[in-house]
């Protein structure tokens, strides 16, 4: 007869060291919402609502079509984002935040006010450690 050798569930929650995620719970939203790309697309369908792909692309410098493609699959895949194919001659297709991204407004209101409250301080501090020269030891 074979044992069990995986915790009871109870027994995992226990240890937050365990599994990351207990450790720090929103590890999964950081990755969800705030990757390299994905952050600054779903600002931008937010502060400029529904957009095309190329829209898209020129409000957002240096994503590639590629990653853009990418980025917004994943999203939609997440229901942060609509696509909307429209059978026209040529075909348009439309993208906008859903109704489950606008619940992360908050988010980013916040998220920018700490910002704009705070960046400077950051860099400064940046100077400060860099003009001090590496830590030893």
């Amino acid at each position: 007869m074979a044992t069990e050798t995986t915790p009871p569930a109870a027994d995992r929650t226990a240890d937050p060291t365990a599994d990351p995620e207990l450790a720090c719970p929103i590890s999964p939203v950081v990755d969800i919402v705030f990757s390299r790309w994905t952050s600054p697309i779903l600002w931008s369908l937010h502060a400029f609502g529904r957009q095309r792909f190329v829209e898209l692309e020129r409000r957002i410098e240096n994503i590639t079509p590629k990653v853009l493609t990418q980025r917004l699959r994943q999203l939609e895949r997440d229901g942060l984002v609509v696509r909307t194919y429209h059978p026209e001659v040529p075909p348009r297709v439309e993208y906008e935040i859903s109704e489950l991204g606008r619940t992360l407004s908050p988010v980013f209101a916040q998220i920018a006010e700490w910002a704009a409250t705070n960046l400077d301080h950051v860099e400064r501090a940046r100077r400060r450690y860099d003009d001090a020269g590496a830590p030893r030891g």
